[in-house]
């Protein structure tokens, strides 16, 4: 079969004839995979640069954590992967098997479930939003930060900030719900001016981090307090585009009553992760199905993957892989 293989870590990945996955237990199934997507995610494992990687390996892997496809008998699923996912087949773990709602696109629904765990999890987990509180959203432009804006919305958010650079992208978020836009191409003086006049009017109850980096420092900066009594801002790491490290003074953390946490694999709790399969991702698939969420993706094929890893999608699209031969 055909399937997306690095060989070594600092190369592209090849589409290359692999042999058929081969299923090892009864808690593993046979999917023919008809759309994977292209995340962050994958390309830090696949790197080694990802905190969950796999530091030592050296043999050639087939790439991809998840996907969707068809089971024997038919049904539709989603599921995260034994095997490497990006592949013509894989072998998927029963406990993370979701099934798709009559209707949806596969190519949408394999673009979802990474944006989903990035934003649901750390809203409702993490931030435990309650309807009617304010979210301020660091890095809304991209695919998750996107998805982040509509949970958000359809969790029932009183007022959803968002920021980011890309100015185009930024605009069309108010279609999606939000109701302040701040452009991280701002100078340090503004934006921080910006930030504090909106959480003097509506104070910001849940930061979502996208970006960290200085992003991240002029936030916290923004929430300092001068010694008074002051709102509690929960504020969740979840990514790190602009950066691994930020500076954090003392005095931020003893001014203002700030949760600061991160969301992402190792942070969730086994029982957080069954209500992802079996709550989350189910809600979020009918919803796209009924047409409640926006989803844009770019369909390429696992031909062409070498050409394909390191392509920047604008406009916030994901990249979805189908499969050459997938029937």
């Amino acid at each position: 079969m055909k399937a997306a293989v690095i060989y070594h870590r600092e190369e592209m990945p090849q589409c290359a004839d692999v042999p058929e996955p081969v299923v090892q237990g009864e808690d593993e199934l046979l999917l023919t995979v008809k759309a994977a997507a292209i995340k962050h995610f994958d390309k830090g494992r696949a790197s080694g640069k990802h905190y969950s990687a796999e530091q030592n390996r050296k043999e050639a892997t087939v790439i991809g954590g998840d996907a969707v496809g068809v089971l024997a008998d038919g049904t539709r699923v989603f599921a995260l992967g034994v095997s490497g996912t990006i592949a013509e087949r894989a072998t998927i773990n029963k406990d993370t098997l979701v099934r798709l709602p009559d209707g949806l696109d596969e190519a949408i629904a394999a673009a979802l479930p990474n944006a989903v765990a990035g934003s649901a999890m750390a809203l409702r987990f993490r931030a435990g939003m309650k309807p009617g509180e304010t979210v301020l959203i660091n890095g809304a432009t991209g695919f998750t930060g996107k998805m982040a804006v509509q949970v958000a919305r359809h969790y029932r958010a009183k007022k959803i900030i968002v920021t980011g650079r890309n100015e185009q992208s930024l605009q069309s978020l108010t279609a999606l719900g939000a109701a302040e836009i701040i452009s991280l191409n701002l100078d340090d003086d503004r934006f921080i001016a910006e930030i504090k006049r909106i959480h003097e009017v509506t104070p910001i109850d849940i930061i979502i981090d996208y970006l960290w980096g200085h992003s991240a420092e002029l936030l916290l900066a923004a929430l300092k307090g001068k010694g008074a009594f002051s709102h509690k801002t929960r504020f969740v790491s979840v990514g790190a585009v602009t950066g691994d490290n930020i500076q954090l003074s003392a005095a931020i953390l003893r001014s203002v009553d700030l949760q600061l946490s991160g969301s992402g694999l190792g942070s969730w709790s086994k029982e957080e992760m069954k209500k992802l399969f079996s709550e989350i991702l189910p809600e979020m698939f009918q919803l796209a199905a009924d047409q409640q969420l926006q989803v844009e993706v770019d369909r390429v094929s696992l031909a062409d993957i070498d050409q394909l890893w390191d392509r920047e999608v604008p406009g916030g699209k994901r990249l979805v892989i189908i499969p050459v031969h997938s029937g």
